[in-house]
């Protein structure tokens, strides 16, 4: 099971760090991610981190959004930094990459909403 949390409202240039907490195995040996979704718009896979910790992030958030693990804890970060009102999401933590924002375990998602 995947639980995110830390989401909420911000201004824009503000920062927001996303926890998810995971249980029930260990994800250490997975790929895991964070994938966000706006109301109409396509969901979009912001960062993914490998079990031998290669990151990879989308151009939009290169540079702003930092994915990390601790492996001991089970626990995915996602630190946000210089938030833009584009980044107003559903953002949802995810494990065992199959493809692009295509994963096999999904948490219920976090909200995050940045005002300008």
């Amino acid at each position: 099971q995947l639980m995110e949390s830390g989401g909420g409202s911000v201004q824009a240039g503000g920062s927001l760090t996303l926890s998810c907490a995971a249980s029930g195995d260990t994800f250490s040996t997975y790929c895991m991610g964070w994938v966000r979704q706006a109301p109409g718009k396509e969901r979009e896979e912001v960062a993914s981190i490998a079990s031998d910790g290669k990151t990879t992030y989308a151009n939009s958030v290169e540079g702003r959004f930092t994915i990390s693990m601790n492996n001991a804890k089970n626990i995915l970060y996602l630190q946000m930094n210089s938030l833009t009102p584009e980044d107003t999401a559903m953002y949802y933590c995810a494990a065992d990459c199959f493809g692009y924002a295509d994963f096999g375990h999904w948490g219920q998602g976090t909200q995050v909403t940045v005002s300008s």
